[in-house]
């Protein structure tokens, strides 16, 4: 079958395509070196709607070099180059189009129309150069590496080989290509580590430092100034050098650093990252056709698995879903927010201080009982911003406008008395938290919102004593509040749609993703959490050896163990918000004896970390009382998934939030769970826990796996 054939079939399965058309103009190169073709990527669409690449893309370059490649034999032109549109140069494979393939042979032919298409590039009678001006990710890096020569921008933003963070492998050059332009050490960390950190964006200036690209010129006249480096190149004054690649041990020792970082992060329970490796490990020797038949295998088997279903899944949740929060409020009812009070200087307040400083660029105003805390509150978030001059993300002037909107003071009335928002981060104590409120109802303006950083307490008992309760709302964040995006809204029983929508208002000016959610004990993250973490520690308490229990929630891929978890939150929060949902639901809610000691016994957590590995402190393992029933880690595993089942279908059907999507999106978000599960709902279907427990499965088929 022909390319274009391969790629008419594949467009007939995509009818919704974005299509990209990648326009040819000559010009003639400085310095007379010659007449040049210039490809140019570009789907219509300002920059906020990326260019893409699905079938008709695809057809479309491949008809441009159709074009250049005739005029390159009949010696027309001198070299070839592809570039983007401002600021975007491409992004890669429209995974709407991916979502839709149903059969094996359809997602190879996607893996093949690529490869066909873009391997042209590299067999052109003349050189090729690709000008990296914009965002380039996926598909969009993989074009260029087939070509010889590559600049960059230096105002590039992000720059990625991101499929592995979804479930797939850089399909179309990328596992192949790019060890051997910059060797294997290097690739691994654009295509495994960054990956599997998060998504990682590289700069300009990595790129070029990496090797990626041969050079590196300013976003303002950057491709004139490829033009000119590239008429050098063409005409011999400029030879490109490049460092030889390292095709012994070092590949075999980069590979083995490859797994390791995979096995750290998603502990085998996700193949992408795997089956990326085989492929950086099979194209030590070169072989680049070979290279790109493994790329097509394992991009259609990935395409037809559940992880890649799950990675777009949350991808969309995370893209679309966050934007447009169900159930959120016409934003027309928001009300302006000009002034800020923050009630408490702790740590956590002080965070949300310059949050709301940094996002809002309004004044912003701490209370605390004494003036120590207060000054010592004002003082962190200038120390933070300090920092941030020091790393040159903000400049001179914005760090001293910064300072000049905070301060802090001891009267309430003095300070909240013509705030908009008003937040408290106090102790997580219900009587505390009335007591504030009240004080700061009487002296707020009357459409100021009251917002509470409560992590599991009752918003509606919390406003219940107010004279207007209907403003007030939760506003409850994660901890580090400047890296967890997602935002827990609310809604207490008297909270009114004013109130609500100022609050989303704010959430979306504070850059964060806000899930609107009912006034139920501990929200989402925190009591599927809590539960998820009690069953843990049930199973610890039972008999089960604590490295047993901590083993078998590995192949969920979790950021880190529910032990390591527990450090992090503090063993005290923990207790505490274990004692409010046992409080509220006490079957099936625990409060932990042997949590309870470590907790009195001032422990920081389970483990200490002498040989730099977590190991049960002797300390802690005294004080634990167990009991003789011993499971297994499947075991152990099965009692955990169904517990969290169980509790998310509950949830649901209380109306806690208002789909299976709302509560996947809040642990992508608020707990950094994993993509390739798509936060839990896919993963217990596909693992038949939601059937086993529930009777049915949380999604439809097709939303999150591959369509019947």
């Amino acid at each position: 079958m022909t390319t274009a054939e391969l790629l008419k079939g594949a467009a007939e399965l995509f009818p919704g395509e974005v299509v990209t058309q990648a326009h040819v103009r000559h010009l003639e190169l400085p310095v007379r070196a010659g007449r040049f073709a210039l490809i140019t990527l570009d789907n219509g669409l300002d920059h906020t709607k990326p260019t893409t690449f699905g079938p008709q893309s695809l057809a479309n370059i491949d008809a441009a070099i159709d074009q250049v490649e005739k005029e390159a034999s009949e010696g027309e032109i001198v070299g070839v180059g592809v570039t983007g549109k401002p600021f975007i140069f491409a992004v890669g494979a429209d995974l709407k189009g991916v979502e839709l393939l149903k059969r094996h042979e359809d997602a190879l032919a996607i893996g093949k129309g690529g490869h066909e298409v873009f391997k042209r590039l590299a067999t052109l009678a003349v050189p090729t150069f690709a000008y990296y001006n914009g965002a380039a990710m996926g598909g969009g890096v993989e074009i260029g590496l087939h070509c010889q020569y590559r600049t960059v921008s230096a105002a590039l933003p992000a720059f990625s080989l991101p499929e592995v963070f979804l479930g797939l492998v850089p399909g179309w050059g990328g596992c192949v290509l790019l060890p051997n332009l910059i060797g294997a050490d290097r690739a691994v960390s654009v295509v495994i580590e960054n990956s599997l950190n998060q998504n990682k964006q590289l700069k300009g200036g990595q790129v070029y430092d990496l090797g990626i690209a041969d050079a590196l010129f300013e976003g303002a006249d950057f491709l004139e100034q490829s033009l000119i480096w590239t008429a050098s190149v063409l005409k011999g004054e400029l030879a490109v050098e490049r460092p030889e690649v390292d095709r012994g041990e070092a590949w075999d020792q980069a590979v083995a650093r490859g797994r390791s970082v995979a096995d750290s992060k998603v502990h085998g329970a996700a193949p992408a990252a795997y089956r990326a490796l085989d492929i950086i490990a099979a194209a030590k020797d070169g072989d680049l056709q070979a290279g790109f038949d493994a790329e097509d295998r394992a991009l259609a088997d990935l395409i037809m698995g559940g992880e890649l279903r799950s990675g777009i899944y949350a991808f969309n949740l995370v893209q679309k879903r966050a934007k447009r929060p169900a159930g959120a409020p016409d934003k027309s009812l928001a009300r302006p927010v000009t002034k800020v009070g923050v009630v408490g200087a702790g740590l956590m307040a002080s965070q949300l201080a310059l949050l709301f400083l940094r996002r809002l660029e309004v004044p912003v105003v701490l209370t605390d009982i004494d003036q120590e805390r207060v000054d010592k509150g004002v003082s962190y978030v200038h120390a933070e911003i300090d920092k941030l001059l020091l790393k040159s993300r903000i400049n001179p002037d914005r760090a001293n406008r910064l300072k000049g909107l905070v301060s802090g003071v001891l009267d309430k009335a003095e300070g909240f008395a013509d705030a908009d928002f008003i937040i408290e981060a106090v102790f997580e104590e219900m009587g505390v938290k009335q007591k504030v409120f009240a004080e700061v109802e009487a002296v707020a303006p009357a459409h100021a919102i009251l917002a509470t950083n409560t992590s599991s307490l009752s918003v509606s008992e919390m406003a219940s004593k107010l004279k207007n309760p209907e403003r007030v709302v939760g506003f409850h964040f994660f901890n580090p509040v400047a890296i967890l995006p997602l935002l827990e809204i609310v809604r207490g029983e008297r909270t009114d749609d004013a109130a609500l929508a100022t609050a989303f208002g704010v959430a979306k000016k504070l850059k964060k993703s806000a899930v609107l959610v009912k006034d139920a004990p501990a929200f989402v993250v925190n009591r599927i959490l809590t539960r998820f973490m009690g069953e843990i520690q049930n199973v610890i308490d039972e008999g089960t050896p604590v490295d047993v229990a901590e083993r078998a929630v590995e192949p969920l891929g979790l950021p880190m163990s529910p032990l390591v978890l527990l450090e992090l939150v503090g063993p005290a929060i923990g207790l505490h918000v274990s004692e409010t949902l046992h409080g509220a639901f006490p079957e099936r809610f625990t409060v932990s004896a042997n949590l309870a000691a470590v907790v009195k016994a001032g422990k920081r957590g389970f483990y200490v970390y002498d040989s730099g590995q977590p190991e049960l402190d002797p300390e802690v393992a005294a004080l634990l009382k167990q009991g003789d029933v011993v499971l297994t880690e499947e075991q152990t595993r099965e009692r955990v998934l169904d517990a969290v089942a169980q509790e998310i279908g509950l949830m649901l059907d209380e109306g806690v939030v208002a789909q299976a999507q709302d509560i996947d999106l809040c642990l992508l978000t608020g707990a950094g769970w994993p993509f390739h599960l798509g936060g839990i709902t896919p993963y217990l279907d596909r693992e038949g826990v939601s059937e086993r427990v529930n009777g049915k499965p949380f999604l439809a088929p097709g939303v999150a796996s591959v369509p019947a």
